[in-house]
This record gives C-alpha cells, sequence and structure tokens, in this order.
C-alpha cells in the first residue's frame, strides 16, 4: 500500500525557515515526478513545487520562487522542501504527492497519491 507521510511542519514568524519532508513507503518512487502543494483555509490547493525522478527540472509557483526549493532522495525515498523567508501568506496545509505521469505539472488531478499533509503556520 502506497503511503506518503509529510513532517516538518510548525509555527514560525516571517523571515524564518522550516524544512518539510516527506518519506514515500510501499513502492519505490526513484521513476516518479513528485509534488509539493499547500491549502490555505478557505482556498483551493494549489501547485507549491515539482522534481522530476533524478532531481532535476525543479519547477515552483511564482508565489515560492527563489524562497523555497524542492529536492529529494531517492534512496530514502524521500521527497523535501527547503522553505525559507516564509510570509504569513505561506500559511496552509502543505501536501506533498506523487504524479501520475512524467507530465504532470501543476494541476492536483495530475498526481495519484497524496499524503495527510501537515500544518505550516506563518505569523507576522
Amino acid at each position: 500500500q502506497v503511503q506518503l507521510v509529510e513532517s516538518g511542519g510548525g509555527l514560525v514568524q516571517a523571515g524564518d525557515s522550516l524544512r518539510l519532508s516527506c518519506a514515500a513507503s510501499g513502492r519505490t518512487f526513484s521513476s516518479d515526478v513528485m509534488g509539493w502543494f499547500r491549502q490555505a483555509p478557505g482556498k483551493d490547493r494549489e501547485f507549491a513545487a515539482r522534481i522530476n525522478s533524478s532531481g532535476g527540472s525543479p519547477f515552483y509557483a511564482d508565489s515560492v520562487k527563489g524562497r523555497f526549493t524542492i529536492s529529494r532522495n531517492n534512496a530514502k525515498n524521500t521527497v523535501y522542501l527547503q522553505m525559507n523567508s516564509l510570509k504569513p501568506e505561506d500559511t496552509a496545509v502543505y501536501y506533498c504527492a506523487v504524479a501520475r505521469t512524467y507530465w504532470a505539472t501543476t494541476k492536483p488531478n495530475e498526481y495519484a497519491y497524496w499524503g495527510q499533509g501537515t500544518q505550516v503556520t506563518v505569523s507576522s
């Protein structure tokens, strides 16, 4: 059974950093595109970052570009999201996801498996 477990969220102040982790189990994900999404209260789930199977070609939403970095360690079946210079508008539940195909980009329906999410709260 495929399982994704996010960790690393918390309450921080504006300008602080957090590193989210997503540990995958159930099978090897070294051939899969992985992504991070987030969902703020009352809003739709939105794309944050994507990385291809080898760890190259990272792609970011404009709202996080230059502040967030996605990476992965295929030996550990884990994907990360380093978040720097956090802003109150980054407050959301953050989810990692496994893409359905290599061509997946920013749409949630392009991703097949999801974690339960980890809360990130940034105070001003």
